[in-house]
């Protein structure tokens, strides 16, 4: 452990700030447990998305004069074809600050140097209202939304205050056939992993993450009994599916996909209904259906209907980007292209994920 920063006089709420490891340090987990943490700054996530890509994680935790955690902020360092940069953090619906103050943000940002003339350039996601949102060093170049659904009633109640229209979708799905299992094998993942490539491939004409990320989370999350795999099945074959992790009392809702020639099934909403049912059986507080771009009015309305609340998600930026890589990033938009044509069978659009989506952040 690094002391980055000692701040003198006892009536400060931060005393020291030091670096740490956050997929290992005991203070870190605390911080993401007891102040403004989430499954994407959780020591699990991190480790699942480091592993997979090759990435180091750096930290840095305020504490106070007694030695307690206060605060904290973690990223990322990226150095590629794309160029020098700092991300909190990469392929994560957001990193918040695990701090309430603005005070101790200022700490953590100056002690980190991510912000400092001439640092690569930064980018933060995380909630409005968040201790970064008023920072005069960091601008607002995006926004999303977020959407979560409160646990807190009973599954009768739950289903009563949906949207009418989520449903008579959930009926109709239960008079099509449509049956949902929730299973936490990681054949089921292997199964979902195989829908997503389809769907990005044909829908977005983007490439999918590589299966070994999602091995990687599930061998985080499974054996603690946290991730199950729902499965919407019509005559036995898998037509939708989604990925959830639950971490720290939320039911996070992490990866979907389904096959758009059963859509009329309405598999998507079962499975929707699936998830909601399976925090509630856990005892769990929330269902956070995670990040929705807003160029995509379809899934913002969709999330809508099951969401009991909804939120902004800011990205914060310091610096100004490389302006040097555009033609890589041209090269990567064509090979994508390419390599989600119909024509192209979808085994080698996954391999070319493997190869390629680690660019993408």
């Amino acid at each position: 452990m690094t002391v980055l920063r000692t701040t003198p006089g006892p009536r400060l709420p931060v005393r020291e700030t030091v670096e740490v490891d956050p997929r290992t340090d005991p203070a870190w987990e605390r911080l993401v447990r007891t102040g403004p943490g989430s499954l994407f700054t959780s020591p699990p996530w991190l480790r699942a998305v480091c592993g997979a890509y090759g990435f180091t994680p750096h930290a840095v935790v305020a504490r106070d004069g007694g030695g307690s955690p206060v605060g904290g902020l973690t990223w990322v360092p990226l150095d590629d074809p794309r160029g020098a940069r700092t991300s909190s953090l990469p392929f994560s619906d957001r990193a918040d600050p695990l701090c309430a103050d603005e005070a101790t943000w200022a700490n953590l940002l100056d002690a980190s140097g991510l912000a400092a003339p001439g640092a690569p350039p930064f980018a933060l996601r995380c909630l409005d209202g968040s201790s970064a949102e008023a920072d005069p060093r960091l601008r607002t170049t995006g926004r999303a939304a977020w959407h979560g659904t409160r646990l807190d009633t009973s599954p009768e109640e739950l289903f009563a205050r949906l949207d009418p229209s989520a449903r008579r979708a959930v009926a109709k799905a239960g008079r099509s056939g449509v049956v949902v299992e929730l299973r936490s094998d990681l054949g089921a993942v292997r199964t979902f992993h195989g829908l997503h490539v389809r769907l990005r491939k044909d829908k977005y004409r983007m490439l999918a993450p590589p299966l070994a990320f999602f091995e990687r989370i599930w061998a985080e999350f499974a054996p603690d009994d946290h991730l199950v795999t729902a499965l919407a099945l019509v005559d036995g074959e898998a037509v939708a599916g989604a990925l959830f992790l639950e971490w720290d009392g939320v039911l996070y809702y992490k990866f979907g996909a389904s096959r758009h020639e059963h859509l009329a099934a309405r598999p998507n909403d079962a499975v929707y209904w699936a998830g909601l049912g399976h925090g509630l059986g856990r005892g769990l507080e929330l269902v956070d259906w995670g990040l929705s771009d807003l160029d995509q009015p379809g899934l913002v309305a969709f999330k809508r209907k099951w969401a009991s609340a909804e939120r902004s998600l800011l990205t914060l930026r310091a610096g100004e980007p490389d302006p040097g890589n555009a033609a890589f990033g041209a090269t990567l938009a064509e090979l994508t292209r390419l390599l989600t044509d119909a024509s192209v069978p979808d085994p080698i659009t996954e391999q070319a994920g493997a190869l390629l989506y680690r660019w993408f952040c």
